[in-house]
């Protein structure tokens, strides 16, 4: 049977292809250090689970309001309004199935046949493809590493063109872990204001925030730029709640009620027991996730320096989320291999290290390493590499 074009267009997920050969090689029972993983190592807290039990226990397992619960979407407007001082409505927020289906729903609502999505490269690599899903059309923007893999306002400029629809801006980044600064945010944004391009402004990694940096919502800077921003959010990165599936979108009143039609006739509402375990997530102390934070930091700290002394290796230190995203082509160069990708699949078949090949992110020079795993485990992967460099030099 032919399937419909939308699909067969669709690029196969790198991550979940290395992933996959990881699996495979683990079940043939070889000892592989996967890091790849784009969730955190540490169990959701103990509270949220509760929450979760309680609810079910008092029957809180039926539908709800399509858009999420009101009790819900309170505990997020008191988040923005707390973290970023940013005033919002209940109709300015929907609840959806994970941040991965807020943006899915949002370039659904938003974008007709041949529209233009600017797309800084590095990229997530779910982006191109729910635009296209959407009938879009992506357009790559390099982010260079000259500049931290930030796109400028001059490249952003030069991308629009008449179709231009929106741009993403996601910050901090996966996979570089680089943070866009207040002055570079309110640049692009004067650049949006001037044009009328949507601003999507994935923040999914905002409390994941290393050393002297610090979170901007471009959405804060004014009044204006709020107007034409919507933010995706969720609980996955900050609390440990990746299977739970519960992220949110803020921004325009109409551009929301869109989407809730959209999911009313789609997924109807996010799981309700997930809802109430989000509310306990957001009204109770944030201590656990700072521990989480600052565990994450550590290992940063430690695992970063180790990287860089490996020949080929080159890696500007991340300022947030739980990837490094270093440059491997000297390495593969080194090594004999023609890309990047061919290096990281050698990398996993002899020394049994997963990592992802920067090719799924638009940046094929570069490899992504989550730390999202044990300091013990991180420091074997570091060292298989390095033994791996030097069997092939």
């Amino acid at each position: 049977m032919k399937l419909a074009k939308r699909v067969s267009s669709l690029t196969p997920s790198t991550t979940l292809e290395i992933t996959a050969k990881a699996q495979e090689l683990k079940a043939q029972g070889y000892d592989v250090i996967g890091l790849g993983a784009g969730e955190p190592d540490f169990n959701t807290p103990d509270y949220i689970i509760e929450a979760a039990y309680k609810a079910m226990k008092e029957g809180h397992t039926k539908y709800t309001q399509t858009g999420g619960l009101p009790a819900l979407k309170k505990e997020i407007i008191e988040k923005f309004q707390q973290d970023q001082g940013l005033q919002y409505e209940a109709s300015n927020i929907i609840v959806c199935n994970g941040a991965k289906h807020a943006l899915y729903t949002l370039f659904q609502v938003l974008l007709d046949a041949e529209d233009e999505v600017i797309i800084p490269t590095p990229y997530w690599v779910s982006y191109p493809e729910q635009v296209k899903l959407a009938e879009g059309e992506p357009v790559f923007v390099e982010g260079l590493e000259k500049n931290d893999y930030k796109i400028t306002p001059e490249q952003l400029e030069a991308a629009i063109t008449a179709k231009t629809k929106a741009v993403i801006i996601n910050s901090p980044s996966n996979p570089t872990g680089m943070i866009y600064t207040k002055d570079e945010l309110e640049a692009l944004g004067q650049i949006c204001l001037k044009h009328n391009i949507l601003i999507v402004s994935d923040e999914i990694y905002e409390k994941l925030i290393y050393g002297d940096a610090e979170h901007v919502s471009i959405a804060q800077l004014s009044e204006e730029l709020k107007n034409l921003t919507v933010i995706i959010n969720g609980v996955s990165k900050s609390h440990s709640m990746t299977g739970w599936r519960i992220g949110y979108a803020a921004g325009n009143q109409t551009i929301i009620k869109a989407m809730t039609n959209l999911a009313s006739h789609s997924t109807s509402n996010p799981t309700s027991i997930a809802q109430y375990a989000t509310i306990a997530a957001y009204s109770h102390s944030q201590e656990e996730v700072e521990t989480m934070r600052q565990a994450f930091e550590s290992r940063l700290n430690i695992i970063h320096k180790k990287l860089i002394s490996i020949p080929g290796v080159t890696c500007i230190k991340p300022q947030g989320a739980f990837y490094l995203f270093p440059n491997v082509q000297k390495a593969a160069e080194l090594t004999g291999f023609e890309t990047v990708d061919a290096w990281a699949k050698a990398l996993l078949e002899e020394e049994k290290v997963a990592v992802v090949p920067g090719s799924g992110f638009g940046t094929p020079n570069n490899i992504r390493l989550s730390y999202a795993t044990s300091l013990e485990a991180l420091e074997k992967a570091i060292d298989r590499i390095r033994v791996f460099m030097s069997n092939k030099m």
